[in-house]
């Protein structure tokens, strides 16, 4: 999570919403990501969809069996889903996500039937993950005044 965390500075400092995201296998990190929707102008440049996309690379498929998603922010329904496609069997986050959660934030996706359902565990490094986004917010409100 600390590795996740200095992605989410690395996109604070670019002016992105600080999420980062990283997914290990082995004691080995096999893909990692930031926000960079405003960089790419691209809805679907989530953290957590960089890190997948880049671990599917890493192991060449794209089922992620055997490994751990590491991420700043509670994932939303998009992520949620992708995690669930790529068979991640555990899913790490800090912050919740009251707005757009799909783990218990704001809905739990993982109350459906689905085929694959991940271990979630909530909270980790919650505090530094939540004043990273609660300074990033504060920042941009001030410099919109």
């Amino acid at each position: 999570m600390r590795r996740a965390l200095d992605l989410a500075r690395e996109s604070a400092a670019l002016g992105e919403v600080p999420v980062g995201c990283v997914i290990y296998r082995d004691g080995m990190i096999i893909g990692e990501g930031r926000n960079r929707r405003e960089l790419r102008r691209d809805a679907l440049a989530h953290a957590e969809t960089e890190a997948i996309a880049q671990a599917c690379r890493t192991v060449g498929g794209w089922r992620l069996t055997g490994s751990v998603l590491c991420v700043t922010l509670e994932p939303c329904a998009m992520c949620a889903g992708a995690i669930v496609n790529a068979r991640i069997p555990t899913v790490c986050y800090g912050a919740p996500d009251r707005r757009f959660g799909a783990f218990g934030g704001l809905f739990d996706l993982l109350q459906q039937p689905l085929n694959h359902i991940p271990v979630v565990r909530g909270g980790i490094l919650a505090e530094e993950s939540v004043a990273l986004l609660q300074h990033f917010f504060e920042s941009l409100r001030r410099s919109h005044q």
